[in-house]
């Protein structure tokens, strides 16, 4: 089979399998399994499964399952209520105060949960209702918590970014970095957004009657110190080098336990609830890792991935504009598959190209990544537009488009200010680590 119609038939067999309802792993093995019998025979299911068992083996695979465990046990019980008071109470009579500490809230939500979908659902549950209590444009506030809720997979633990770190070989820890820096400059460009169109236009986001006590804004931070202590030792012990992602994974889940346990809430059902949801989502992602690793398995060894790789190295421009072209491409297919498959599908096409164009490999897979994040609020089919659909079933879905639509450039705007300027990564990723 030529490799034009391989790449014609797999794609267009994985796309027609996910538009008829398949999910994703099965969609992408069920064509591995397919093409592997055509191209190579009985000899293409040996192809796949040893990928497949190859892909078992990967250490940093058994991060995946900590991490979650991590996000759902912390979003499980009422610390992010609490957190969210937090935010609240220390927002004072700011206009637009709360849109501010709602994106913050999404922020420190995102590097417990590791989740969009965990950090756009628990920040519209708690925030929504008490933003409309207050007379918020609700247009503004669903924009701000579609956009706040894609840094669930840009600031680190990101699960994504573990995947990243085992498809390309890079370290774990300057991911974690790069997208450490990357989310915090795409939260600043938020906050800086938010402050100035409620300053000049007071009537969307008013602020607070007036300011709580200090005592008792105090008290509301002492809720959430130990949780937030935790995430923040695993991650400084991550980017010093003092632990693998796994050890540090490990670490702060029995970390989460023991404080879960010191607030009073640990208890069967809840241990029961966040293993079977830990279970479910950990489970999801194996199984796309599996499917794409047999996908990718067959692909290129019928010859798709050189292909592919000739027809980019063939096209005539300059590594600039062919890192502008891979990443348009990224930008395309978020907008319609998970994140994950992306990752898996893409990356080991876009990687050797963009290496060998002498770029720096954090950079370009945290702008990667970034492109991926923006997918999750890019219409028709971004993940984060569906989530806001079902916190505000009463908003047209159009009414959706347009409320996202500005943060939409800002993150456009942010990612080409990082292409622009490489140094906003690689002056901190390139710091000594031993990961």
């Amino acid at each position: 089979m030529s490799p034009e119609l391989l790449t014609i038939g797999m794609f267009g067999m994985v796309l027609l399998a996910i538009m008829s309802g398949v999910s994703l792993a099965f969609a992408m093995g069920g064509t591995a399994v397919i093409f592997g019998l055509l191209s190579f025979g009985s000899y293409g299911m040996y192809s796949v499964i040893t990928t497949m068992f190859g892909s078992m083996w990967s250490i940093l695979l058994s991060a995946i399952p900590l991490f979650v465990f991590i996000g759902v046990a912390l979003a499980r019980s009422r610390i992010a209520h609490d957190l969210y008071q937090a935010f609240y109470l220390w927002s004072g009579r700011t206009h637009g105060g709360l849109l501010l500490g709602t994106s913050g809230f999404a922020a420190t939500l995102s590097a417990m949960t590791g989740s969009c979908a965990a950090s756009t659902m628990t920040t519209g549950l708690v925030g929504i209702p008490a933003m409309d209590k207050r007379g918020y444009d609700r247009s503004f506030v669903l924009g701000t918590i579609g956009a706040s809720g894609t840094l669930g997979i840009l600031i680190p633990p990101s699960i994504t970014l573990i995947v990243i770190g085992m498809q390309t070989g890079q370290s774990v820890g300057r991911l974690f970095l790069g997208g450490l820096v990357s989310g915090l400059l795409l939260l600043a460009v938020f906050l800086l957004y938010i402050g100035l169109r409620s300053h000049f236009n007071p009537a969307l986001a008013p602020g607070a009657a007036e300011r709580a006590p200090l005592r008792e804004r105090l008290r509301a931070l002492r809720s959430v110190f130990l949780p937030l202590l935790i995430i923040l030792s695993v991650l400084i012990s991550i980017f010093a080098g003092i632990a693998t992602p796994t050890e540090a994974a490990a670490v702060g889940a029995a970390a989460v336990v023991i404080s879960v346990a010191i607030r009073g809430e640990l208890n069967w059902r809840y241990i029961r609830d966040v293993s079977y949801e830990t279970g479910a989502m950990t489970g999801m992602v194996i199984w796309i890792v599996f499917g794409a690793s047999a996908f990718i398995a067959v692909y290129g060894g019928a010859g798709g991935t050189a292909f592919m790789q000739d027809f980019l190295r063939g096209i005539d421009v300059s590594p600039t504009v062919m890192v502008l072209i891979i990443q348009a491409i990224t930008l395309l297919l978020g907008m319609f598959l998970d994140p994950i498959g992306i990752i898996l599908l893409m990356l080991p096409i876009f990687f050797p190209i963009v290496v060998e164009l002498g770029f720096d490999p954090i950079w370009f897979c945290v702008l990667f990544q970034l492109n991926l994040c923006i997918g999750y609020i890019s219409p028709p089919f971004g993940y984060n537009l569906f989530y806001l659909k079902i916190l505000s079933p009463e908003t047209p879905i159009s009414a959706i488009y347009r409320s996202i639509a500005p943060f939409f450039l800002l993150m456009i705007l942010t990612g080409a200010l990082i292409f622009l300027f490489p140094g906003i990564i690689t002056r901190f990723t390139d710091l000594p680590t031993q990961l």
